[in-house]
Protein backbone atom coordinates (compact mmCIF):
# COMPACT_ATOMS: atom_id res chain seq x y z
CA UNK A 1 0.00 0.00 0.00
CA UNK A 2 1.43 3.60 -0.40
CA UNK A 3 2.45 5.00 2.67
CA UNK A 4 2.74 8.66 3.68
CA UNK A 5 4.99 9.07 6.26
CA UNK A 6 5.21 12.35 7.60
CA UNK A 7 8.28 14.81 7.32
CA UNK A 8 7.92 16.62 10.59
CA UNK A 9 7.39 15.87 14.17
CA UNK A 10 3.40 15.13 14.79
CA UNK A 11 1.32 16.46 17.35
CA UNK A 12 0.74 13.82 19.96
CA UNK A 13 -2.71 12.24 19.95
CA UNK A 14 -4.14 11.25 23.34
CA UNK A 15 -6.07 7.76 21.85
CA UNK A 16 -9.14 7.03 24.02
CA UNK A 17 -8.03 2.63 23.92
CA UNK A 18 -4.39 2.60 23.36
CA UNK A 19 -2.17 3.53 26.58
CA UNK A 20 1.57 4.79 26.01
CA UNK A 21 1.43 5.32 22.12
CA UNK A 22 4.06 7.12 20.50
CA UNK A 23 6.23 7.97 17.59
CA UNK A 24 10.06 7.13 18.27
CA UNK A 25 11.17 10.10 16.09
CA UNK A 26 13.37 12.69 16.02
CA UNK A 27 15.81 10.97 18.14
CA UNK A 28 19.86 11.49 18.18
CA UNK A 29 22.19 9.10 16.62
CA UNK A 30 25.57 9.14 18.06
CA UNK A 31 26.64 10.55 14.45
CA UNK A 32 24.84 13.62 14.66
CA UNK A 33 21.63 11.97 12.58
CA UNK A 34 18.08 11.64 13.96
CA UNK A 35 15.17 8.93 14.06
CA UNK A 36 13.11 9.68 10.83
CA UNK A 37 9.18 10.49 12.48
CA UNK A 38 6.85 8.39 11.16
CA UNK A 39 8.46 5.39 10.61
CA UNK A 40 8.62 3.42 14.53
CA UNK A 41 5.76 3.60 16.67
CA UNK A 42 5.38 1.80 20.18
CA UNK A 43 2.01 1.75 22.51
CA UNK A 44 0.37 -0.71 24.69
CA UNK A 45 -2.12 -3.43 23.10
CA UNK A 46 -4.79 -2.40 20.83
CA UNK A 47 -6.87 -4.59 21.46
CA UNK A 48 -9.44 -1.95 23.71
CA UNK A 49 -8.82 0.96 20.28
CA UNK A 50 -11.91 2.66 19.90
CA UNK A 51 -13.21 3.41 16.28
CA UNK A 52 -11.60 6.70 16.59
CA UNK A 53 -8.44 5.21 17.79
CA UNK A 54 -8.66 2.65 14.43
CA UNK A 55 -9.33 5.53 12.44
CA UNK A 56 -6.21 7.50 13.42
CA UNK A 57 -3.74 4.37 13.57
CA UNK A 58 -4.77 2.74 10.46
CA UNK A 59 -4.17 6.70 8.71
CA UNK A 60 -0.48 5.95 10.11
CA UNK A 61 0.23 4.04 7.10
CA UNK A 62 1.44 0.40 9.08
CA UNK A 63 3.14 -2.17 7.43
CA UNK A 64 3.84 -4.36 10.33
CA UNK A 65 2.36 -4.41 14.22
CA UNK A 66 4.40 -6.34 16.55
CA UNK A 67 2.64 -7.69 19.41
CA UNK A 68 5.32 -9.39 21.96
CA UNK A 69 2.49 -10.42 24.45
CA UNK A 70 2.09 -14.44 24.68
CA UNK A 71 -1.35 -16.27 25.45
CA UNK A 72 -2.43 -15.58 29.25
CA UNK A 73 -2.09 -11.28 27.85
CA UNK A 74 -4.45 -12.57 25.37
CA UNK A 75 -7.04 -14.03 27.74
CA UNK A 76 -6.41 -11.07 29.97
CA UNK A 77 -6.55 -7.92 27.49
CA UNK A 78 -8.37 -10.16 24.05
CA UNK A 79 -6.28 -9.30 20.89
CA UNK A 80 -5.75 -6.59 18.65
CA UNK A 81 -8.26 -4.85 16.46
CA UNK A 82 -8.07 -5.45 13.34
CA UNK A 83 -6.32 -3.05 10.64
CA UNK A 84 -6.91 -3.26 6.75
CA UNK A 85 -3.58 -4.12 4.92
CA UNK A 86 -1.24 -4.23 7.81
CA UNK A 87 0.41 -7.33 8.61
CA UNK A 88 0.00 -8.81 12.27
CA UNK A 89 3.43 -10.34 13.71
CA UNK A 90 2.65 -12.22 16.71
CA UNK A 91 6.66 -12.23 18.91
CA UNK A 92 5.76 -13.47 22.43
CA UNK A 93 8.72 -12.19 24.36
CA UNK A 94 8.08 -13.73 27.55
CA UNK A 95 6.71 -17.71 28.84
CA UNK A 96 2.99 -17.33 29.62
CA UNK A 97 4.05 -19.99 32.70
CA UNK A 98 6.42 -17.91 34.16
CA UNK A 99 5.56 -16.25 37.15
CA UNK A 100 2.12 -17.30 36.90
CA UNK A 101 1.40 -17.70 40.58
CA UNK A 102 3.19 -14.58 41.19
CA UNK A 103 1.02 -12.43 38.75
CA UNK A 104 -2.06 -14.45 40.19
CA UNK A 105 -0.83 -12.63 43.65
CA UNK A 106 -0.28 -9.08 41.95
CA UNK A 107 -3.94 -9.21 40.93
CA UNK A 108 -5.63 -11.01 44.28
CA UNK A 109 -3.20 -11.33 47.09
CA UNK A 110 -3.65 -9.64 50.06
CA UNK A 111 -1.68 -6.89 51.50
CA UNK A 112 0.85 -9.31 53.62
CA UNK A 113 1.29 -11.32 50.27
CA UNK A 114 1.79 -8.82 48.43
CA UNK A 115 4.92 -7.88 51.17
CA UNK A 116 5.95 -10.99 50.93
CA UNK A 117 6.87 -11.01 47.37
CA UNK A 118 7.65 -7.11 46.52
CA UNK A 119 8.35 -5.58 49.79
CA UNK A 120 12.59 -4.45 50.45
CA UNK A 121 13.18 -4.37 46.73
CA UNK A 122 12.30 -8.13 45.72
CA UNK A 123 9.66 -6.28 42.92
CA UNK A 124 12.45 -4.45 41.56
CA UNK A 125 14.92 -7.17 41.72
CA UNK A 126 12.48 -8.91 39.61
CA UNK A 127 11.98 -6.34 36.93
CA UNK A 128 15.72 -6.32 37.19
CA UNK A 129 16.16 -9.95 36.45
CA UNK A 130 13.34 -10.14 33.67
CA UNK A 131 14.95 -7.12 31.79
CA UNK A 132 18.45 -9.06 31.88
CA UNK A 133 16.49 -12.38 30.71
CA UNK A 134 15.24 -10.74 27.93
CA UNK A 135 18.34 -9.46 26.62
CA UNK A 136 19.95 -12.82 27.42
CA UNK A 137 17.31 -15.31 26.36
CA UNK A 138 15.59 -13.31 23.42
CA UNK A 139 18.50 -13.12 20.72
CA UNK A 140 16.46 -14.64 18.21
CA UNK A 141 13.24 -13.47 18.38
CA UNK A 142 15.09 -9.23 18.85
CA UNK A 143 17.43 -10.54 15.51
CA UNK A 144 13.84 -11.70 14.02
CA UNK A 145 12.36 -8.09 14.66
CA UNK A 146 15.62 -6.17 13.39
CA UNK A 147 15.80 -8.07 10.47
CA UNK A 148 11.75 -7.71 9.44
CA UNK A 149 12.31 -3.69 10.00
CA UNK A 150 15.41 -3.95 7.74
CA UNK A 151 13.75 -5.86 4.53
CA UNK A 152 10.37 -4.85 4.99
CA UNK A 153 8.66 -4.21 7.95
CA UNK A 154 8.33 -0.36 8.10
CA UNK A 155 6.46 1.89 9.16
CA UNK A 156 5.90 -0.27 12.27
CA UNK A 157 4.33 -0.30 15.42
CA UNK A 158 5.82 -2.11 18.80
CA UNK A 159 3.68 -3.02 21.48
CA UNK A 160 3.06 -5.85 24.28
CA UNK A 161 0.63 -4.90 27.15
CA UNK A 162 1.64 -1.57 28.96
CA UNK A 163 4.30 -0.62 25.89
CA UNK A 164 6.77 -0.55 28.60
CA UNK A 165 8.69 -3.60 29.04
CA UNK A 166 8.88 -6.30 26.48
CA UNK A 167 8.26 -3.48 23.71
CA UNK A 168 10.30 -0.97 25.03
CA UNK A 169 13.45 -3.35 24.88
CA UNK A 170 12.67 -4.10 21.46
CA UNK A 171 12.76 -0.51 20.72
CA UNK A 172 15.58 0.01 22.57
CA UNK A 173 17.31 -2.80 20.55
CA UNK A 174 16.24 -1.49 17.26
CA UNK A 175 17.38 2.33 18.69
CA UNK A 176 20.81 0.72 19.40
CA UNK A 177 21.18 -0.66 15.99
CA UNK A 178 20.76 2.22 14.46
CA UNK A 179 23.02 4.21 16.63
CA UNK A 180 20.74 6.34 18.64
CA UNK A 181 22.07 7.88 22.13
CA UNK A 182 21.46 5.71 24.82
CA UNK A 183 20.95 8.74 26.94
CA UNK A 184 17.91 9.66 24.13
CA UNK A 185 16.66 5.78 24.12
CA UNK A 186 16.57 6.10 28.12
CA UNK A 187 14.36 9.34 28.05
CA UNK A 188 12.03 7.62 25.01
CA UNK A 189 11.47 4.61 27.72
CA UNK A 190 10.95 6.47 30.86
CA UNK A 191 8.00 8.55 28.92
CA UNK A 192 5.96 5.51 30.13
CA UNK A 193 5.77 7.04 33.40
CA UNK A 194 3.82 9.50 32.07
CA UNK A 195 -0.08 9.07 34.17
CA UNK A 196 -1.50 9.04 30.89
CA UNK A 197 0.52 6.68 29.59
CA UNK A 198 0.17 4.16 32.43
CA UNK A 199 -0.77 0.57 32.43
CA UNK A 200 -3.92 0.27 34.79
CA UNK A 201 -3.68 -1.69 37.70
CA UNK A 202 -6.24 -4.57 37.79
CA UNK A 203 -6.90 -6.02 40.70
CA UNK A 204 -9.91 -8.32 41.80
CA UNK A 205 -10.46 -5.84 45.31
CA UNK A 206 -10.81 -2.42 44.22
CA UNK A 207 -11.95 -1.14 46.99
CA UNK A 208 -9.98 1.22 49.13
CA UNK A 209 -8.27 -1.64 51.09
CA UNK A 210 -7.52 -3.53 47.83
CA UNK A 211 -5.71 -0.33 46.02
CA UNK A 212 -4.53 1.35 49.55
CA UNK A 213 -1.50 3.44 48.78
CA UNK A 214 0.39 0.72 50.43
CA UNK A 215 -0.74 -1.54 47.72
CA UNK A 216 0.19 0.70 44.87
CA UNK A 217 3.34 1.58 46.44
CA UNK A 218 4.39 -2.15 46.46
CA UNK A 219 3.05 -2.47 42.92
CA UNK A 220 4.83 0.28 41.13
CA UNK A 221 7.89 -1.33 40.38
CA UNK A 222 5.92 -3.84 38.37
CA UNK A 223 4.05 -1.26 36.34
CA UNK A 224 6.81 1.45 36.29
CA UNK A 225 10.00 2.19 34.38
CA UNK A 226 12.57 2.69 35.88
CA UNK A 227 16.67 3.67 34.79
CA UNK A 228 17.56 0.49 36.66
CA UNK A 229 15.58 -1.48 34.42
CA UNK A 230 17.19 -0.68 31.45
CA UNK A 231 20.61 -0.04 32.72
CA UNK A 232 20.40 -3.30 33.75
CA UNK A 233 19.52 -4.96 29.91
CA UNK A 234 22.56 -2.72 28.52
CA UNK A 235 25.09 -4.10 31.18
CA UNK A 236 23.56 -7.32 30.27
CA UNK A 237 25.08 -6.52 27.17
CA UNK A 238 28.39 -5.68 28.03
CA UNK A 239 29.07 -8.46 30.20
CA UNK A 240 27.62 -11.16 27.57
CA UNK A 241 28.99 -9.50 24.62
CA UNK A 242 31.20 -7.09 25.70
CA UNK A 243 30.62 -4.09 22.88
CA UNK A 244 27.27 -3.14 21.30
CA UNK A 245 28.23 -4.13 18.19
CA UNK A 246 29.44 -7.48 19.09
CA UNK A 247 25.87 -7.72 20.49
CA UNK A 248 23.99 -7.01 17.27
CA UNK A 249 26.64 -9.14 15.33
CA UNK A 250 27.16 -12.02 17.38
CA UNK A 251 24.20 -12.47 19.16
CA UNK A 252 21.35 -11.12 17.16
CA UNK A 253 23.43 -12.51 14.21
CA UNK A 254 23.07 -9.10 12.10
CA UNK A 255 25.35 -7.60 10.09
CA UNK A 256 26.68 -4.83 8.93
CA UNK A 257 24.74 -4.35 5.49
CA UNK A 258 21.45 -5.22 7.49
CA UNK A 259 22.25 -2.05 9.83
CA UNK A 260 22.40 -0.14 6.86
CA UNK A 261 19.52 -1.17 5.74
CA UNK A 262 17.49 -0.37 9.24
CA UNK A 263 19.49 2.94 9.32
CA UNK A 264 17.75 3.77 5.39
CA UNK A 265 14.75 2.93 7.05
CA UNK A 266 14.58 4.29 10.23
CA UNK A 267 16.74 7.49 10.32
CA UNK A 268 16.30 11.04 8.44
CA UNK A 269 17.79 11.18 5.21
CA UNK A 270 17.45 14.51 4.51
Amino acid sequence: MTQQVPQVPPTETALTGVRNFRDVGGLPTTDGRRTAFGRLYRSGHLAHATAEDAIFLDGLGLHTIFDFRHSADHRLDGYDIELAGVRNVSIPLSDPADGAEFWRLVGDGNIEQLRSVLADGKGVDRMIRMYRATIEDRTAEHSRVLHSLAEESVPALMHCAAGKDRAGLSIAVALLAVGVEVEAIEEDYLKSNDLHRRYAVKRSDASGTGMSPEVMELLDPLFGARPAYLAAAFATIEENWGTTDRYLADGLKVSPETRERLCERLLDQG
